[in-house]
């Protein structure tokens, strides 16, 4: 190795290794007051504030008008699609590569999830609308992958002269923008989620955001058991009927861990874009490596930098070698390509009946099976990802660019 000296393996993570006395004191207020009900505690005639305060925070964030705290990302969804009316019979397309949650909230709600491409992006191939879409398409889930924006500009151009519900999960990417705006902007519904692993964490926790007044007012009654409080009257008047909702509210103590950490997503941001500068300065003409394409450069997150590489085997051996210098380089979020899964490998729902592809005979079908999706197979199994995290330093990104460069010259033969 001529990398030396070899350095200690730097900490991964964002929000859930910013976790400081922010988040205490904000915690420590709840349990004083001992508040941990959002919509009321030990004044009736005054609501605890934290739930309501990261709503209201969030959507100045994110410049929408209207934002809803609920108890996950799985729950965003969830509730984005019911707030869009979408049930039996619609379909709905996601790309094959994306999280777990991202499918199955699909199947929950009794639609079928139709599976689109990557391109090199990583993200949604704009022209899988224009491919999959049948009368039956009455939403895209855009998935915003590792802190970079899809190419909001066509999906939307796409979607909406169909009449396509654009649902964006930014669960990964809180803070990226596209274009000036930021990601949940764009779209019909922008979904988020706190989970551990996310740029800003409360452990759980997520967000809807929204212009439209209907979709707030239904996404509303879908989390709280179809009820809406006078919280949410006082923001936009009731109009819409009742209906039979779920329960997916967040709590006190969860919404004060969110706001302190939304308080610092731009700041995680900034460093983690620094030092990713550090890094593609060094890698960026090397021959044989080709980075993930960006659609605005000037928006990305940071924290995750994708390579391709010539092939599987030219991937593994360059992941040992990074390994061994104690660069981290596995890919730290879950997704993967949902037709390599035993939920699609049975297409089952929780009950036979209430499965959206219980007609199919056999399963799996056609669009549900690896060899359906070339390009996405091709593009995931040649990535190398190189994490940035917010204890990570100059000296551990200039390292790491070393690295590369030193490795890429031992693997790829400098070509």
């Amino acid at each position: 190795m001529s990398v030396n000296p070899l350095r200690p393996r730097p900490v991964q993570g964002l929000g859930a290794v910013a976790i400081g006395a922010e988040e205490e004191r904000l915690v420590l207020d709840v349990l004083r007051r001992k508040e941990l009900f959002r919509y009321y505690g030990m004044n009736p005639a005054q609501p605890p504030p934290m739930a309501a305060e990261l709503e209201k925070e969030f959507r100045a964030w994110v410049e929408v008008d209207y934002a809803l705290a609920v108890s996950s990302g799985t729950a965003a969804l969830e509730v984005a699609l019911a707030a869009a009316g979408i049930g039996p019979g619609d379909e709905v397309i996601v790309t094959a590569w994306s999280w777990i949650s991202c499918f199955t909230a699909i199947v929950r709600v009794g639609a079928r999830p139709v599976l689109a491409e990557i391109d090199e992006t990583l993200n949604l191939a704009p022209q899988e609308i224009v491919r999959l879409a049948t009368p039956r398409t009455r939403a895209v889930i855009v998935v915003h992958y590792q802190g970079v924006a899809a190419a909001m500009e066509p999906i939307m151009q796409e979607a909406h002269r169909r009449g396509i519900y654009v649902i964006e999960d930014c669960a990964q990417s809180a803070g990226v923008t596209y274009r000036g705006r930021r990601v949940g902007s764009w779209g019909d519904i922008g979904t988020f989620s706190f989970q551990n692993n996310k740029v800003m964490t409360a452990g759980e926790g997520g967000l809807l955001v929204m212009r439209d007044h209907r979709l707030y007012e239904r996404a509303v009654r879908q989390h709280d058991l179809g009820s809406y409080r006078p919280y949410h009257a006082a923001i936009a008047p009731a109009q819409e009927p009742a209906f039979a909702g779920g329960q997916y509210r967040m709590s006190e103590l969860t919404a004060a861990v969110a706001l302190a950490q939304l308080r610092k997503c731009d700041a995680m941001k900034a460093h983690c874009r620094r030092l990713s500068r550090r890094v593609l300065a060094k890698i960026a003409a090397l021959p044989g490596l080709t980075l993930r394409r960006v659609p605005d450069p000037d928006g990305d997150f940071g924290f995750e930098l994708y390579f391709f590489l010539r092939d599987a085997e030219q991937v593994a051996a360059f992941r040992a070698d990074l390994d061994a210098r104690n660069v981290n380089c596995g890919q730290r979020t879950g997704t993967y390509p949902h037709y390599g899964r035993d939920y699609v490998k049975t297409g089952r729902a929780q009950v036979p009946a209430l499965s959206p592809f219980r007609e199919f005979k056999p399963w799996p079908a056609p669009g549900y099976r690896a060899e359906d999706f070339p390009r996405t197979e091709e593009l995931t199994q040649r990535f190398v990802a190189i994490g940035i995290g917010w204890l990570y330093t100059d000296e551990d990104a200039d390292y790491i660019g070393d690295a590369i460069v030193d490795v890429h010259a031992r693997v790829c033969g400098g070509a």
